[in-house]
């Protein structure tokens, strides 16, 4: 398809919005993956592209964490690589696969982990004893690949549910969780993407357009984690849940 001047109005200021949310606490794609529906973009079309636009903008934020010491980069690695073999395969599935029993269950898990970021308020790991290095390695590895394929397959609260479950189970301090996030979600959004070039749904015009105002997104977003921590993060998070949820749940009887 070849986008009007409409769709750019309409989907370049919202694919900021997102970014500039997703650098923070993740859950972008609930912002621009409705833009690019609103523009016209067909279903598959719009995942597609959305991926192209949110890759670029985690790009400039996953480098600017890196770069102020965020991740953990031993623990990242293996969870690159289960992220990227999840994302490829839900990626591969998303353009035929019904997203219904997906849907089902994120309405009953949405408010659980709503409820968790509430009560920590602090969002940091508050555990009695030390997780043994296997145990830590093996819940992030599981989380990346698990997640990783939501993330091909569907999207949005990638990043947010990485974050959760990082800093919740695995016991990884905010920032380094926020580091190790964006890494994961770069690898995830990187796979999902060679597949859908393969496919070739994505709209190019519209996706490298959108890819600018990502990456100012998740620029100023970025900056905005390492200035001011745990202070930005929670408050962020919890909208996120709560508009996912709403989306959810609307969509499900459509």
């Amino acid at each position: 398809m070849e986008p009007g001047a409409v769709s750019f109005l309409i989907v370049c200021p919202l694919v900021f919005l997102a970014s500039f949310v997703d650098a923070i606490a993740g859950g972008g794609g609930l912002i621009s993956l409705p833009a690019y529906l609103l523009a016209g973009v067909p279903i598959h079309n719009a995942i597609a592209t959305n991926k192209l636009s949110s890759a670029s903008g985690t790009v400039i934020s996953t480098a600017r964490y890196c770069k102020n010491g965020y991740a953990d980069i031993p623990l990242a690695v293996p969870s690159v690589l289960a992220a990227l073999l999840g994302s490829f395969t839900g990626a591969n599935r998303a353009l035929t696969a019904s997203d219904r029993v997906l849907k089902l269950m994120l309405i009953v898990v949405l408010p659980v982990v709503a409820f968790y970021v509430l009560k920590n308020k602090s969002m940091e790991p508050k555990q009695k004893r030390q997780l043994a290095k296997g145990q830590k390695y093996a819940i992030v590895i599981t989380a990346s690949l698990v997640i990783g394929t939501y993330d091909g397959f569907y999207g949005p609260g990638t990043g947010t549910f990485l974050l959760l479950v990082y800093t919740g189970l695995a016991g990884v301090d905010i920032r380094t969780a926020s580091g190790n996030t964006k890494l994961v979600n770069l690898a995830s959004n990187l796979a999902a993407l060679a597949a859908f070039f393969s496919s070739g749904k994505i709209v190019i015009s519209l996706g490298l357009a959108a890819a600018v105002f990502s990456i100012a997104g998740h620029y100023i977003g970025s900056g905005m984690v390492i200035k001011n921590g745990t202070k930005i993060v929670r408050p962020i998070v919890v909208t996120v849940l709560i508009l996912l949820l709403i989306k959810i749940i609307s969509g499900f009887f459509v």
